[in-house]
């Protein structure tokens, strides 16, 4: 009867942690920005299953160890040794097989979403894709290359220059056509920068004297945010720009307009750069100043190289 018991606990306890972790799951689409990309759907119900499957694995193991300190607890006064679990194979396949499969799980599930997802950035830099691997085609809207927007996006510390060459308009803000490919071509003049903008879902790092091809579908209308993702120098946090995603009449006005009232916006790290120093709180914990330097008598230093060069 204990027995039964016991796994009646087990199966309720399972049935719990299941839908606890699948309720984790559904609840983690609302942690992340908003979705402006057609990518951006898949990336998240990538990271839906993650926080599933982790969730799964850390109620289990906390549900294990409660169960076992509450089913298998000495009793009082009881100092004899545990039941001796050395050298059981069942056990030791087990805690090997389990995390294997979740393993291959992950890998499985994240390589059809690479192969649906529509970037094509990295394999122009590597030349080649891995073995295996077939080129991801996209299945949206616009597959026709003459549809595609080039803009260059040129990297530097700090700063973001964007160019459309079809029209000769160079930007300081991005503007990208909703419901269209884009294509950007990234390039960097100095160090690695990282283009990110979060609500894409897409982080592509730039490479020194190398252009990257990256392409992707835009397709919630707004104002976003694009971040330097790499360490890129002292101001690279404040290497930001103005990502404007626009219809596509807006979109042709904009371009007509900057061709005329080409934009100069201030970097944000030059104006970081141009403030004067302040002081955030004062902490009263004053600084030991340094020691004087000792002076040296010129007939003793020229001595001692003296000695020091022989």
């Amino acid at each position: 009867m204990l027995r039964i018991i016991e796994y009646l606990v087990f199966a309720i306890g399972a049935a719990a942690i299941i839908v606890v972790s699948y309720l984790m799951g559904q609840w983690s689409y609302s942690w992340l920005p908003v979705e402006a990309s057609t990518d951006a759907q898949r990336i998240d119900d990538l990271f839906c299953f993650l926080v599933t499957l982790g969730s799964v694995i850390f109620f289990g193991v906390i549900g294990m160890i409660l169960f076992s300190l509450i089913a298998y607890r000495a009793p009082k006064g009881d100092y004899s040794e545990g039941h001796p679990i050395r050298g059981d194979w069942k056990l030791e396949v087990t805690w090997t097989a389990i995390p294997t499969l979740l393993v291959l799980i992950i890998v499985g599930y994240s390589f059809i979403i690479y192969q649906k997802m529509d970037i094509a950035g990295p394999t122009r830099v590597l030349g080649e894709l891995p073995v295996g691997i077939q080129r991801a085609n996209a299945q949206t809207i616009n597959q026709n290359i003459a549809d595609t927007e080039l803009i260059e996006v040129i990297s530097q510390q700090w700063d973001w220059t964007f160019r459309y060459p079809k029209q000769n308009v160079v930007s300081k803000e991005l503007h990208l056509p909703s419901n269209q490919r884009v294509r950007l071509v990234l390039q960097s003049k100095d160090v690695l920068h990282g283009f990110y903008v979060p609500e894409f879902r897409i982080k592509q790092d730039i490479i020194p004297n190398r252009n990257i091809n990256f392409q992707f579908i835009p397709t919630r209308v707004g104002k976003y945010q694009l971040h330097d993702s790499q360490f890129s120098g002292t101001y690279f946090a404040v290497m930001q720009a103005d990502v404007y995603v626009d219809t596509p009449q807006d979109y042709v006005r904009w371009l007509a307009q900057a061709a005329n009232h080409p934009s100069n916006t201030l970097s944000l790290a030059a104006s970081e750069e141009a403030q004067p120093p302040h002081q955030v709180f004062k902490s009263n914990w004053y600084t030991v100043l340094p020691a004087k330097p000792k002076e040296v008598d010129s007939s003793n230093f020229a001595l001692r190289n003296f000695t020091n060069d022989q």
